[in-house]
C-alpha cells in the first residue's frame, strides 16, 4: 500500500490508444489515479461518470485523472466512447502497478473471497508525493471527497 507523504511509485502504462502514459510526464501537475475492477460495470461506470463530470473543477486544480484496471485497450476504448469520458484509462495487464499502489488483493463479494482489484484512489501532488489515499472506495460521494482533498493541498 502506498503511504501518504511518500514518493508515488513510478508507472508507465498503455492508455486506450496503446500510447504509454508515465507519472514522470506529469511533473508539475497533480495526478489522481483511481483503480477500478472492470469497464462497463455499474459501480465503475458511476465512478467514471463522476470524474468525467468533474473535469472543469479538476482542470482548475491543475489535476490529471487516470483510471487503471486490467481491462484491455480495446475494452477501455469502448467504455470511453460509450460514457463520453474525457480522460485516459490505463491498462495494467500484469497487475504490477495495481500491486505497487495497494490496489490488488483479497476481496469479499457476497461472502466469497477472491483476488482482484480493490477500488481505491491515490492523489499525487506536483512533486510526485502521495498526498491522499482512499482505500476501499465507496462510489457515491467519492469524486467530491477527491475534490476536497485536492482543494486542501
Amino acid at each position: 500500500m502506498v503511504e501518504e507523504g511518500k514518493k508515488a511509485p513510478a508507472f508507465a502504462l498503455p492508455n486506450q490508444h496503446g500510447r504509454t502514459v508515465s507519472l514522470k510526464d506529469f511533473a508539475g501537475q497533480r495526478v489522481v489515479l483511481y483503480f477500478y475492477p472492470r469497464d462497463s460495470t455499474p459501480g465503475c461506470t458511476t465512478e467514471a461518470q463522476g470524474f468525467r463530470d468533474a473535469s472543469a473543477a479538476l482542470k482548475k486544480l491543475n489535476t490529471a485523472v487516470f483510471g487503471v484496471s486490467k481491462d484491455s485497450a480495446e475494452s477501455h476504448s469502448k467504455f470511453i466512447a460509450k460514457q463520453e469520458l474525457n480522460f485516459d484509462l490505463l491498462t495494467d495487464k500484469d497487475g504490477k502497478v495495481l500491486e505497487a499502489y495497494g490496489a490488488w488483493g483479497e476481496k469479499v463479494l457476497y461472502g466469497k473471497k477472491s483476488l482482484g482489484v480493490i477500488r481505491s484512489t491515490v492523489v499525487i501532488d506536483e512533486e510526485g508525493i502521495v498526498r491522499k489515499v482512499f482505500p476501499k472506495v465507496r462510489v457515491n460521494g467519492h469524486v467530491d471527497a477527491v475534490l476536497e482533498a485536492l482543494k486542501a493541498l
